[in-house]
Order: structure tokens, then sequence, then C-alpha cells
């Protein structure tokens, strides 16, 4: 029996346990008054969930939460990289807003934030695994934190009482954390509220000892966008550093030992790829590397032995990408099975309300990139799944446009808190409730992290049901228009296009509108830009 096992029966005992012993002013609250599980990926792709009709891997623990509950197809983010995604949720501001616009910025955790106010409304709060914010969680009443990305093995851990070391997978051991919390560390009168958020599957997707086997058993297959050469479209999609031909790192995205790619006379596109290939290696124990080898060690021979070329090696990266990207999301399929089948054992699944969603989408190969920023749909999209027994109808699907903006505003008023006036998202309780059907009929759009890492440029931009309007700016002045009806992915600009003269009016003037909704202009971007660049 290995140590999820033995964990998760031991958690299973505590929990019943606690619902034979559960007092009846608990279980009054209880039924008043939900409890909130948020569970929060990282970098996973709404294509690689087998509920949203993914040909890639099959997510069966995932896929229960649609089954019985609710999925959205029209799930977006205001500002996809991982930090900024986080300070929206918290906040239910967007970025300019809440001051955190990229992943070198530190948050604010003196401001208002949707823990502080859960705790006000008088719910226990903690948050379980990547913070990534920088700064000390505030509004937790239990905090156990990766310091940074954190590590995929033995990972360290930010805690009030300093960073403590804990042996095992991280996605097994932000599960075990968790399932202690909620079984004897939380305050047992009280509501809660619970974010668990994982690190998998950021790069560089090292995958879980108990998969390795699953390493190189299946062929995927390519999206046909793969040796996209970015005709129709502007300088920004050709100029990102981001392709899985030219930036993906055969050592630390890969795994093929440093040793091996300077034989063959290859060059990590970064200087630090073989340097962090060789540390995330080195925390494993002998016998996990010994593991590691038995099924690495014949990719690396052969890749050595039998050197693909050209178009045939992106065709071998993006199979080695998959191969382990895919196999970290097992491990987080089976975790979520695990905290599942914790709420149904202790009779908490009854009235806790479950959200999984990711801090924006990823690239699967699509335009031949991997990683995200981008306005277009791969990286602006999130997974987006709730289920809320009694509340939220089983196999239900909505397609209105909603937000990680939304999410604090929904929480607040699923446990009858107030909504502050300052946040700029709306409540998705009339949708999950399917009491309402008027809704927004557009979102807005904000990435800042440029120059940086993947030369992704700053844009702006605005989507509704079928179109899309972008804004590229910085070094660059360019706007991209797609007609997602025709176009769904996104391969042809349509912006100069005289047939879309009365669509590009429009939502130019829907650009604005939101703009000055939400705060934001070409003025304040060009300031914000300045400053960024004179910090810097």
């Amino acid at each position: 029996m290995n140590r999820c096992e033995i964990t998760f029966k031991l958690w299973v005992v505590v929990g019943l346990v606690l619902v034979s012993c559960q007092p009846a002013q608990e279980k009054a609250v209880q039924s008043k008054r939900p409890n909130i599980v948020f569970i929060m990926t990282d970098d996973h792709a709404y294509q690689a969930i087998s509920a949203y009709g993914s040909n890639l891997i099959n997510t069966p623990n995932i896929d229960r939460l649609a089954q019985e509950g609710m999925r959205f197809d029209k799930a977006f983010v205001t500002n996809s990289i991982c930090s900024p995604s986080r300070a929206v949720i918290l906040t239910g501001k967007h970025s300019h807003i809440n001051g955190l616009r990229d992943n070198i910025q530190v948050f604010d955790s003196s401001q208002q934030t949707l823990p502080k106010l859960m705790q006000a409304a008088g719910y226990e709060t903690a948050m379980i695994g990547k913070w990534h914010l920088k700064s000390t969680p505030t509004g937790f009443d239990f905090w156990k934190v990766l310091p940074g990305q954190g590590h995929y093995y033995h990972p360290e851990f930010r805690t009030p009482g300093g960073v403590v070391k804990e042996t095992g997978y991280v996605t097994d051991v932000i599960t075990d954390i968790a399932l202690e919390w909620l079984g004897t560390k939380r305050d047992q009168e009280k509501p809660f509220m619970l974010m668990y958020q994982h690190k998998a599957p950021h790069r560089e997707w090292w995958p879980a000892q108990n998969h390795l086997s699953d390493i190189g058993r299946q062929t995927y297959p390519e999206p046909p966008s793969l040796f996209d050469d970015y005709q129709n479209r502007g300088a920004a999609a050709r100029e990102a550093e981001m392709r899985i031909s030219d930036h993906m790192g055969l050592t630390n995205d890969n795994k093929i030992k440093p040793k091996i790619v300077d034989s063959l006379g290859f060059k990590d596109f970064l200087s630090w790829y073989s340097r962090a290939h060789l540390n995330d290696y080195n925390r494993m124990s002998d016998e996990e590397k010994a593991n590691w080898e038995k099924v690495y060690g014949p990719i690396n021979e052969n890749f050595k032995n039998n050197t693909p070329q050209n178009d045939a090696l992106t065709s071998w990266k993006y199979q080695r990408y998959m191969q382990d990207y895919l196999t970290s999301i097992r491990s987080v399929d089976e975790n979520v099975g695990r905290l599942l089948q914790y709420l149904d054992s202790t009779g908490l699944a009854e009235n806790t309300l479950v959200v999984y969603t990711s801090d924006q989408g990823f690239y699967l190969g699509e335009h031949g990139w991997f990683d995200k920023r981008f306005m277009y749909e791969e990286s602006f999209r999130t997974p987006l799944i709730v289920r809320w027994p009694g509340k939220v109808k089983a196999g239900s699907i909505n397609n209105n446009l909603v937000q990680n903006l939304d999410f604090a505003e929904t929480f607040l008023e699923a446990v009858g808190a107030e909504i502050p006036g300052d946040m700029q998202g709306k409540s998705l309780l009339p949708l999950l409730t399917e009491t309402s059907s008027e809704w927004r009929k557009s979102i807005y759009y904000h990435y800042y992290e440029y120059p940086g890492i993947h030369a992704v440029k700053r844009h702006y931009g605005v989507r509704t049901d079928r179109y899309k309007l972008i804004h590229f700016y910085h070094d660059i002045d360019e706007w991209e228009l797609y007609d997602l009806e025709k176009d769904p992915h996104e391969m042809n600009n349509v912006f100069e296009d005289d047939i879309y003269f009365e669509v590009r009016q429009d939502m130019t003037a829907e650009l604005r509108k939101l703009q000055e909704q939400y705060q934001d202009s070409d003025e304040l971007a060009q300031q914000i830009m300045a400053s960024d660049l004179d910090s810097n």
C-alpha cells in the first residue's frame, strides 16, 4: 500500500469519526451555508480534460464533477499568466486595479481580498499549494504554500513558522495537507473555504513515480497548426518565443541529458535550461532515479542514436511534451478523486460547492506553441466546472461569457455575504442556478509582461460570442480581428478586410466601452508601460 492510499484511508477514518461526533450546531450551520472547495491547477488546458471532449487524455475524476455539476464552455481569464490570474481571483478586480500585472511584481496582501471577506462572514479559510504571489498570504486561518513555482519532487513549503520540506510528489503532498486540514486542523464549528491549488501541470512537467510506466505508451495526434507559418497575422505571433521547434528545451522540457544534447551540437535556447534539468533530477532519491532511468534512459539513448532533424525534431519534441504534460495531469486527476472521496465519506459533499479550474489555458502545440499569454483561445480560455448538490443541475452546460474575475463575487453571494461595490466581476449564481438568462455580451483582456520571457507583446482586447478584437502595442501598433464562427482556430486576421468594416467599428466601440467600465484606457496602458520600463 503506497503513501497516498495509507493517508487517504487514515483521513477517511478520521472524517467518519468527526461526522459521528459533529455537534448539532455545526450541522445546523452547514445546512445553511455551503462549504467551498476551490481546486485550481496551473496551466491545465481545457483540451486536456476528457469532459471537454479531449482525445489526449481520460480524466475520470474531473469528469465526475462535470457529470454532477455544470461545465462552462466559455470561461476565460483577464490576463493569461500565473500571478496576475491569482490576484484577479483573490480581488475580483482587473490587473491594473489590483496592482499585479505580471509575474515579476509582488502582490499587495494588505488589500481587500476574498479570504478576508470570507473570514468576516464567519468562514474558516485555508490556502494550500501554489500561491505564486511572493507576499505572505493573508486572510487565511491556515496556509502552507510552495515558494515561487515550487518543485515536483520532495517540495519545500512556506508556513507561518518558516520553510519546511516534505517527502513525496508535490501533487500527492498538497492533497495530503488538504485532507489533514479538513480532518483535524480546521475549526469544525465553522463552514470553510479551502483553496486547494496545484503546481501541476506547470512546466517542466515531471511525472510521478507511480505513473512513469505510462510514458511512451501512446502516440498523440498533432494539432493541425503545429507547423503554423503565421501568415495572415502580425509580428506578435511571429516574434513570440514559445515555439516547440525553436524554444522548447531538449534538456529541461524534453528530459534529454545535457551531455547528450551537447555531444550532438544542440544549444539550449536559454542558458538555464540544462541547470534546471539537473536541479530537478537531483531532487530525486537514488531509488527514484533508478526508476526514472528505466523509462527515460532508453528515450535518451534512442534520441542519441536516431536523432531527428527539422520538422521530424519538432514532431518528436511535441510527443515528448505531451507524454510528460499529460502524465502529470493523471496525478492531478487521481488526487482530485482522493479529495472527492473524502468529501463523500465524511458527508461534506452534500453541502460543499466544488470548483475546478486553472489559472489560465495553455498551448498544446496549437500554432506551434507551448505556454500561454496571448489572447488567442487556447491561452485565454480556461476550464471551469462547478458542482453544488441541490443547487446546480447535474450534467448541465453553460455557454455564457464568464471570467475568473467573477469567482470572488460568486463565492460571496453563495455564502450570503455582501459583494463590495468596487469588485468588477459578476456573481455566477444566476447562471449556476439557471434563474436568469441575462448576461454580459463581451469580456475584456489585458496582458502586460513585455519585454519578458516568451516575448509576447503587450496587448488588450475584447471578445464577444462571435468576434475577437486585439490591439498589440509597445514596440508595435497592430490590430487583429477574428471571426470565431468561420475561423475558430484564429488563423486569418480580417481586420483590414472591407467585409468586416461594420464589425470592426462595433467591436472597437465595445472595446472602448469596456475600457471605460473597467477603468482602463490607452493612456493608462502607456503610463504603466513607461513605469514598468523605468523600474526594470
